[in-house]
């Protein structure tokens, strides 16, 4: 089923301008961690303001740029994660918001962010997106998540990466928002039926504009129906 007024908020949201990370998002983000195999992720969580016992609640997942990476767990709740802890947001949008944070010197998804043309998915996922998604799957275990209202979203490393989390789970996410990404055009049929709504900077000097272009127009020819803002003459 599909939400559009979460949906909305999500893609206009996540293509604002950059916030300065405050106390308010620290406070209001619990830090945890989860290991899987050999590594250790640290990530954040993000509970509904005022929220009721019995009642299910939507779950957005923000995957995070490369400057955003580290060990501290905190640096990547900027952009989207800092956006969604306002007040007014909260109380519009109650909801979980789930921030995990890559490790220094690695990436969701082992390519190259600035060639133009894809690589074929891996068969698995690495190390850290394998990570993530044992911390999707804990979240959605132990919290009143509302399976149906379950989003995905991630900017430049993290629009990659959210690419490739929705192929590898396509029936998790009731929508998709990628940013300044890419993926494997060649596995578009397994997202197709999903509310998609991609973004770009038709300037962009760090990840090729083409690749949102290559993932659209794959989607469109497997079916789906997604939208796809171009922003002209943006930048990174």
């Amino acid at each position: 089923m599909t939400h559009p007024r979460q949906f909305m908020l999500l893609a206009v949201v996540c293509s604002s301008s950059a916030f300065a990370q405050n106390q308010q998002a620290l406070d209001r983000y619990e830090a945890h961690s989860i290991k899987h195999g050999e590594t250790t992720l640290n990530y954040r969580l993000m509970k509904p303001a005022n929220q009721k016992a019995g009642q299910k609640y939507p779950l957005v997942v923000f995957l995070h740029g490369a400057g955003e990476r580290g060990s501290e767990n905190k640096r990547q709740l900027l952009y989207l994660p800092q956006a969604m802890a306002g007040d007014d947001r909260r109380q519009a949008f109650p909801c979980f918001v789930l921030a995990p944070q890559c490790h220094k010197g690695k990436q969701w998804v082992d390519v190259p962010w600035s060639e133009k043309k894809s690589r074929p998915m891996a068969k698995e996922p690495n190390k850290m997106m394998a990570a993530a998604l044992a911390a999707l799957d804990k979240v959605l275990a132990e919290q009143p998540i509302d399976r149906s209202r379950v989003y995905l979203t991630g900017l430049s490393m993290g629009g990659y990466g959210s690419w490739e989390m929705a192929i590898r789970r396509p029936n998790v996410f009731a929508a998709l928002a990628p940013i300044c990404g890419g993926g494997d055009e060649r596995q578009a049929k397994r997202i197709a039926g999903l509310p998609i709504w991609a973004w770009h900077g038709d300037k962009d000097g760090a990840v090729p504009v083409e690749r949102s272009r290559t993932m659209i127009t794959a989607l469109k020819q497997a079916g789906g129906k997604p939208m796809y803002t171009e922003v002209q003459g943006g930048g990174h």
